[in-house]
């Protein structure tokens, strides 16, 4: 030790004679070391941040590894969503306590299947460092394909318009999807994934607060806990984004789009999620069961498969590769334990909140509308050689106007519907008219909260409103007079469901005795004088009435003013 401690001494402090570049060398060695100590740790941080160090270094990340490969970020780095981007100071303090609670857990195993993350970074400090919400985004036309479960896999066609958004109110935007970023909504959950969500509040401008309580959670707004509020951000709704393990309907039909499967194989599609959704405990045993399928089109379609065996075999090597990368028996973790909020088909989603039964003290409702964050889906089969999507604008009804109409309007519906839409077929899947929507009648929506008893209760008084008289027909047998109500009765039908009982403005266009009373802003026929009549007026203006008359129709009831607008 004594001769190591001369030898340094005399490194570091040589003799006065010494030479220049002996009097250099200790200082020389001491930047080589430091910038080597300095290049080597700055390797070792950079390493340790990479996808392929967090995913494969512990032994409880392959699922997540292995799905964030396969997402559309899997340029993001783990720790620029765990940690957030920010300074280095920041950074090295935020990934100290991040590795204390997982490398504890770890070496502890102090942790349970399937992993979930804890203690993410908000979204301001994660998502917004790419994404900015104040940007507006255009709408976007998603085209989805679809396949039947049948022997045909029959291949039909899903329209939607995506109502991003975004944007500041300030700047005449913020709507769409991303107005929950843009304004002030909160939320209270009751479990750990945020399924569960019984209260929700949005700030007005005036600084008051709008609350949403669910009629079936029993949940007492009175005692409301503060602390337990949670700040809507992207990841309420993007909480899988980076790690989504699609659902074999889902996936089949991407298999079958893209030619990955032929759909040319008879039953593929109901066969491939039938033999997926086997429990397996391994994956060797999902690979051996998922084999199996060939066994059935060997005994099922023996013609077939001895014509069509390679085409079987790629099916079965496809359903293998999927089933190995969104399935970890050994971690409990499949396409079911983790949802994702971005949807509202296989878990609650959006409906977590727009279910229709979270409602105001007055019957106000979060509203559950199919065109609220995209326009109402359009199924097209493949003979079709023109889709058209429906893009409402202009006045609605006021029925239309209710937050809770499509809860409403499965009970409520007469001709006057015919006024605006096609109706053969209603409530059916036969995509025949408008009411005939396979896209939202061809589902059942598990999670909307159409028969939530307490809703129903709540809803019954709204619902009487809405059903108007029915006009009264002339007796059998006799002839109305020429220009006379009675002949033109027929007319206002159109006109029942905004201007019945208890209609817009007061106006009341069911009977003779009603019309001519007028509304609460006086009277809208002045006999002899149409171009006075507010009837008539109503529909000549640039901007376009909500029930307009043809021209033919308008027409007639101009010369039934004329006549002197008799009975």
């Amino acid at each position: 030790m004594r001769k190591i401690g001369r030898w340094l001494k005399n490194l570091f402090f040589p003799p006065h004679d010494s030479t220049p570049v002996r009097r250099i060398l200790p200082y020389a060695i001491i930047i080589i070391l430091g910038g080597a100590l300095t290049l080597g740790t700055t390797s070792a941080w950079q390493y340790t941040n990479t996808s392929v160090f967090c995913g494969t270094a512990c032994h409880t990340m392959p699922p997540e590894y292995v799905t964030h490969i396969n997402s559309e970020h899997v340029r993001v780095t783990c720790e620029e969503c765990h940690l957030g981007r920010t300074d280095l100071g920041e950074q090295i303090i935020r990934k100290i306590a991040y590795s204390w609670q997982t490398g504890s857990a770890m070496v502890t195993g102090n942790y349970e299947y399937p992993i979930r993350a804890e203690n993410m970074r908000p979204s301001v400090d994660v998502c917004e460092t790419c994404h900015f919400p104040e940007v507006v985004s255009d709408d976007s036309l998603i085209e989805l394909k679809r396949y039947a479960y049948d022997p045909g896999n029959s291949l039909s066609y899903t329209y939607l318009i995506m109502k991003t958004g975004g944007g500041s109110k300030r700047e005449g935007l913020g709507r769409g999807i991303h107005w929950h970023i843009e304004n002030p909504v909160e939320f209270i959950a009751l479990d750990e994934e945020r399924q569960i969500i019984p209260y929700v509040r949005v700030q007005n401008e005036d600084g008051s607060y709008t609350e949403y309580v669910d009629t079936e959670a029993g949940f007492d707004s009175a005692n409301l806990d503060e602390s337990q509020l949670v700040r809507m951000d992207c990841l309420s709704c993007h909480n899988r984004t980076s790690h989504i393990s699609e659902q074999p309907d889902e996936a089949l039909d991407s298999m079958l789009a893209r030619g990955a499967i032929s759909s040319a194989i008879p039953e593929i599609k109901m066969r491939a999620v039938e033999y997926l959704g086997k429990p397996y405990a391994t994956v060797e045993e999902a690979n051996a069961g998922i084999a199996e399928l060939a066994d059935f089109y060997r005994k099922n379609y023996s013609i077939y498969y001895n014509a069509n065996t390679e085409l079987i075999d790629t099916a079965v090597e496809q359903l293998q590769q999927y089933f190995a990368i969104s399935n970890f028996p050994e971690q409990k973790f499949n396409w079911d334990t983790h949802p994702d909020n971005a949807q509202h088909k296989f878990s609650p989603g959006c409906l977590r909140c727009h279910d229709g039964k979270h409602l105001t003290t007055s019957g106000e409702s979060v509203r559950l509308e199919c065109n609220l964050c995209h326009s109402i889906p359009v199924v097209a089969s493949t003979e079709q050689l023109l889709t058209n999507i429906e893009i409402s604008r202009g006045p609605e009804p006021e029925s239309h106007q209710s937050t809770n109409w499509i809860t409403l309007h499965r009970d409520f519906f007469d001709q006057t519907c015919a006024s605006c839409h096609t109706v053969e077929d209603p409530g059916g899947t036969s995509n025949t008219s408008f009411c005939s929507n396979s896209g939202c009648h061809g589902t059942t929506w598990e999670y909307a909260g159409f028969d939530a008893p307490g809703l129903r209760v709540v809803l019954a008084e709204e619902l009487k409103k809405y059903v108007t008289s029915t006009p009264v027909k002339p007796a059998s047998g006799t002839q109305a007079p020429a220009n006379s109500f009675t002949a033109i009765q027929s007319l206002f039908g159109k006109c029942a469901a905004c201007h019945g009982e208890n209609g817009q403005k007061g106006i009341n266009l069911t009977s003779y005795e009603t019309v001519m009373a007028g509304g609460t802003d006086g009277p809208i026929v002045v006999p002899n004088q149409p171009d006075q009549s507010v009837l008539v007026t109503s529909q000549q203006e640039s901007s376009p009435h909500f029930g307009q008359f043809t021209p033919a129709e308008l027409a007639q009831i101009i010369a039934w003013i004329e006549a002197g607008a008799l009975k």
